[in-house]
């Protein structure tokens, strides 16, 4: 039961207050911004916009120094793991499921697609397995007391076998949607005893693959949280390129990442539209709406395991449709302009568009959750195996729960979710704009190309901010 009520909390979000104001006048206010955004740029010259879009500010470099910065985070992993196998059960009391749940999964995300590249810093394989790289080269090369660089260590630049080369994302696909099930359906997903163990194997079988087919190959086609976390980066202000031993920091603007974007593989293109359905899919399983179409009481709720094949089948369902529909769309956009391009390809550099509104539905849905959980994250960090230790000084932090509750906190919450949802899809409609003209130079064929895109993100805006202000369950 402990379980079930700390997930219950953890994707708390009080949408009931919200019923209190006038959220039809929202949706159609925020229908029509985004449509006006539409209208905007398909005056204005595109070249300007791409031209405006992509200045950059050099900030200088950095030591690449992540290799040092991974292997405390893979400590403190270790450190988690153990507290959720010998501390406490409450998930609230508890640091492993409130780090995985809300500080991992809410606020590395966020930091992420707004500031910059932090999972690449703090990522629990990459130092370990440079660790173990260095000891294989060290054993291997001992007659000549080799000091190699990793770029020539065994497994170090190993290439994908032909089989991922042609999956691309798939791995990293099936592991994002076992993520997406363990969180949204499986009864307890933080219950801190079966999130340790989920955690660590899941951790060893990544780390396996890392060194079966090399650290870059696995890590952006089998681990699924470097390659979410990597396509949710493109969204970042500040941006880190690789030179020699150093990272060449710039600063650009929001979604600027996304204009000299690759088209990513179809695999890939499914990768998005995944993250995108399961956000949506965890509000709508909740609604009067979804419960009541199956004959079930929202008001007599049964929990989660009464609904495990339901939710199951829906999460499915959900992604299908989103990925027939946003496919079905792009293709109707270049059948509207008797387009030569190969639809793997326009599909591939049009879903980047996506990634605004991904980050914008992560930021509203989760907020809630952020700023209650949050504080008892910070709570639990000083007692992990509550032995009534005070290792931070915050043990006795009082949680304010009341940031959430009220007419005003409702209110404040309401208005940013709404600006998040907003302003996530007039950047998809400016990417897609971009993006488009890459495909069509000529002016109107690349603005009569989007007008399906368009339509669908309309439509999912309405959807969302429907999704955050209709009742839910349980």
């Amino acid at each position: 039961m402990a379980g079930l009520t700390g997930e219950a909390l953890a994707h708390a979000s009080e949408r009931g207050h919200v019923l209190l104001l006038p959220t039809g006048y929202y949706i159609v206010g925020a229908v029509l911004a985004v449509f006006a955004s539409f209208l905007v740029l398909a005056v204005l010259p595109p070249k300007t916009i791409v031209s405006a879009w992509s200045r950059r500010l050099c900030l200088g470099s950095v030591p690449d120094f992540r290799a040092v910065t991974s292997v405390p985070s893979f400590v403190v992993l270790a450190i988690l793991l153990a507290a959720g196998i010998w501390g406490g059960r409450d998930p609230l009391a508890n640091p492993l499921p409130l780090v995985v749940w809300t500080l991992l999964w809410v606020g590395v995300t966020l930091v992420q697609g707004s500031v910059g590249d932090l999972w690449s810093w703090i990522n629990p394989w990459y130092g370990p397995y440079r660790l173990v790289m260095r000891c294989v080269g060290f054993v291997t090369h001992r007659r000549k007391r080799s000091t190699l660089p990793l770029s020539v260590l065994p497994g170090a630049t190993r290439r994908n076998l032909p089989i991922y080369r042609h999956l691309a994302y798939t791995p990293a696909l099936v592991g994002f949607f076992a993520f997406a099930w363990f969180e949204l359906i499986y009864p307890a997903p933080d219950d801190p005893f079966r999130l340790a163990l989920v955690v660590a194997v899941y951790w060893g079988l990544s780390f396996a693959g890392m060194l079966l087919f090399g650290y870059n190959s696995w890590s952006r086609q089998g681990e699924f949280l470097t390659a979410f976390f990597s396509l949710i980066a493109r969204f970042s202000m500040l941006d880190g390129q690789k030179s020699g031993g150093r990272v060449r920091l710039t600063l650009n603007w929001p979604g600027a990442k996304l204009l000299d974007a690759a088209p990513l593989p179809l695999s890939g293109t499914l990768f998005l539209i995944l993250v995108l359905s399961s956000v949506s899919f965890d509000g709508l399983s909740k609604t009067f709406l979804w419960l009541g179409f199956f004959g079930i009481n929202p008001l007599e709720y049964p929990g989660r395991s009464a609904l495990i094949w339901l939710n199951s089948i829906g999460l499915l369902t959900t992604f299908a449709v989103m990925a027939a529909v946003t496919l079905s769309a792009v293709a109707l956009g270049e059948r509207l302009v008797a387009s030569r391009h190969g639809f793997r390809k326009a599909s591939g550099l049009l879903v980047w568009s996506f990634v605004p509104i991904a980050l914008a539905y992560h930021a509203s849905h989760y907020v809630a959750s952020l700023l209650v959980n949050g504080q008892y994250a910070v709570v639990a960090v000083s007692d992990p195996f509550a032995l009534g230790w005070d290792l931070f000084g915050t043990a006795n932090h009082h949680v304010e729960a009341a940031i959430v509750a009220g007419a005003g906190g409702a209110r404040l919450i309401w208005n940013v979710q709404v600006a998040a949802i907003v302003g996530g899809h007039v950047l998809a409609v400016l990417a897609a704009h971009a993006l488009a003209h890459r495909l069509h130079p000529e002016r109107g064929a690349a603005i009569r190309s989007q007008i399906p895109l368009t339509v669908l993100m309309l439509a999912y805006t309405a959807l969302g901010l429907w999704l955050l202000s209709t009742p839910t369950a349980g």
